[in-house]
Parts: C-alpha cells; structure tokens; sequence
C-alpha cells in the first residue's frame, strides 16, 4: 500500500476523512482543491468514465467544503451572497448557485442546500467563501454565524447509483426526488443525502456529519455497490465537458459573469432583496456581453487528455478568446470544448481555429451540452432520444 506521504504536499494541505480507503481502492495520484487532496487517478480515465455511464463509481469529494450560515438573519444573509431567488426554497430543498462579488464577478458557483429555516450550507467548489463570507458578514449588520462544520461529502453517480442506494437504505430512497436532500443514519452513522452532483447522470451525494466515521461510510458503500459494478472513481472531465458542466478557474472566475456563461436563470435582478452585485449585474444584462461561452468541436487527433493550458482561439489570423476545458469524447467520437469567444464569433456553426500545444486546429462552435442537452439523464435518470 502507498504511504499517505508518497503524495508529499505536507500538512497544510488537509486529507478528507475518505483518504486512507481511496488510497487502499487504488488511488493513484491527486490534486489540490480547497486546500485538500482530491483523487485524480484511479487507472484509466477513459474506463472511470464508461463505469460511470454504464454502472457507478464512488469520489471522494470531501474537498466540498460547506460554509454554514445560522442565527437569525440566516435567510437574509445568504440571499445577499447570491443573485439567484431563494425566496421559495423550502427546507429540504438544494439550489446550483452563483456567489458574485460587487462586479458581478463569480467568486464560486455552490450547491446551496437550506437545512432549517436559518439554517443554511454552500457547498463549495474551489474558492475561498467561507473568508469571503466571514469578511460580508462583519459589516452586514445582521445577526449570522458563519463557520465551516465537520462536513465531507461523496458522490456516488452512474445509472446504477439508484439500486445501490435502495441496497444502503431502502425503498424509501428512491422518492428523493431531484435536487432535494434528506438527514438519515445508515448504520448509526449521521449523514445528509441529496440528489445532486457533478456528473450529468443520476447521482447522490452523501454528506458525512462526523468525520471519524469516513473509512467506514467508505467501505459500507463499496460492499454494498460491488454486486451492481460500483467502482472507486474520480470526477469525469469527460463526462462533464460532455454535459456543459463548469469547473471554477478553467470556465469560470472573478472576471466571467453569469450572462457571460448564459447562467441568465440564476440572476434576478429585479428581486425585491438586495445582493452583491447587483447594480453591476443589472447594468450587464442591459447593455449586453462582449464574450460568451461557446461549445466546440475540434479536428485534429484524439486528444489524450484535457488541455493543461488556455488555447487561444483565433479567426482570420486574429486572436477571439480561448479555450478552457477541452477532452476527446470516446462516446461521441470526437474533440469537445468549451471556449470563451468574442459575441461576434459565437453563432453555431461559426468556424475557428484553436493553438493546441500540438498546433492549430480547425474548430466549429455547436450547441452546449454535448451530450443529453436536456439534463434528462441527471434529473430522471432515464436517457431520451
């Protein structure tokens, strides 16, 4: 068995409580995400993806931080961080949110899940917002308390996850409908499940309340998943490229806005509550955007592997934007990506040309997602034609 120090970051970057078993399933190298490992490499990426599509994997995604807001001012406190309306979001209910700042800059892109009536987590993707928040907090005036609890969560995702949850807790799981989440035991040990996550297919996450029970909720799940072809496994670039899924820092940063992405739905600028951002986004939506996100489909060989660089998209010799998440797709058969364009060059069927690090590239702007373009697979677990 690999030692945990083969991995050498030292201990300012955190292990999740799931490490040590990811380690004895095979994990073979990792990266840094909220300051914690994340497993990368469990062999093949080409085949984590197909058990993903085909049966089920498990991923440790302990490094989805929450920040958990509270006290009385709770419900006001986290609208302000986000432009999406949660005036109608139940307890129980999980909501894909943008936090922006006073530029209408996304600072991260979380799942919201509302736990109580003040009583809120932001599940994080990779950025800093429980010192953000902490920071608002401190001038807001209001009554809140923001800290970051002992939460680690894993996503079980693929078509079988269903039948290896009704195998963990029983029928009962399988009315939790889409994007809304239950607090449970499973064998004595506290969790909370949604049905969300970061795959495009159906899929859980199940939220660990107690860290001291993360080698046991690990291998309770893997017993119970190995009948049904469950695998351990990482996030899919290829499935997410795939479902138009974004990855803050490659897709999305402090200088992308919501309109810029066509994240139009999660902004609500003419909402009676007040938010950071607001005017800014408000003057965006009417005076338009200069980029946009765009899907592409690249020529040239198979890539072997997402880029590593933003490639610069070019047309007519001249530079237009850029490439963010690129892969080969072994399901469609070909190169996608998503790239960030000029307005002017971001009709379909525009042609363009991408600088890979193995030169141009011919390149065709499509419609996003990919593949499911719908989000049927996610939301119902049932694949359309």
């Amino acid at each position: 068995m690999a030692q945990m120090n083969d991995f050498g970051f030292g201990t300012q970057i955190r292990k999740s409580p799931y490490f040590d078993a990811t380690v004895r399933w095979g994990a073979q190298g990792f990266s840094v995400y909220n300051h914690m490992y994340i497993p990368r490499d469990f062999g093949d990426p080409e085949q984590n993806f197909w058990t993903l599509v085909n049966d089920a994997i498990l991923c440790d995604v302990g490094v989805e931080r929450q920040v958990e807001i509270t006290g009385p001012d709770a419900a006001r406190f986290t609208q302000m961080l986000t432009p999406r309306d949660l005036s109608g979001m139940a307890v129980g209910q999980c909501k894909y949110v943008l936090i922006t700042n006073a530029e209408g800059g996304i600072l991260n892109d979380p799942i919201c899940l509302r736990l109580g009536e003040n009583h809120f987590w932001l599940s994080l993707a990779d950025s800093d917002i429980l010192l953000w928040a902490q920071g608002v907090a401190v001038h807001s005036g209001m009554d809140v308390q923001i800290t970051e609890p002992d939460v680690s969560p894993l996503q079980l995702q693929g078509p079988k996850s269903g039948e290896i949850m009704r195998a963990l807790f029983g029928d009962g799981i399988m009315d939790l409908r889409y994007y809304w989440f239950r607090e449970m035991e499973l064998d004595g040990i506290p969790l909370i499940v949604s049905r969300t996550g970061w795959s495009s297919e159906l899929g859980y996450e199940i939220y660990l309340r107690d860290g001291d029970w993360g080698d046991a909720l690990w291998e309770r799940i893997m017993t119970a998943g190995l009948p049904f072809g469950l695998k351990p496994g990482h996030t899919s670039t290829i499935r997410r490229i795939e479902g138009g899924m974004l990855s803050y820092h490659a897709d999305a940063d402090i200088h992308t806005n919501p309109y810029e992405l066509g994240l139009d739905r999660l902004v609500n600028v003419d909402m009676e509550a007040d938010f950071i951002g607001k005017f800014a986004l408000r003057r965006i939506r009417d005076n338009g955007v200069a980029r946009k996100q765009v899907g592409l489909r690249l020529g040239g060989a198979p890539l072997s592997g997402p880029n590593t660089w933003f490639w610069p998209v070019s047309h007519a010799g001249e530079t237009v934007g850029k490439v963010t998440s690129a892969i080969w797709s072994p399901r469609l058969q070909q190169n996608i990506a998503l790239a960030m364009v000029g307005i002017e060059h971001a009709g379909l069927g525009e042609s363009l040309e991408v600088h890979t690090l193995a030169g141009p590239v011919e390149a065709t702007v499509v419609d996003k997602p990919f593949f499911d373009p719908k989000k049927q697979i996610a939301a119902t677990g049932v694949a359309t034609g």
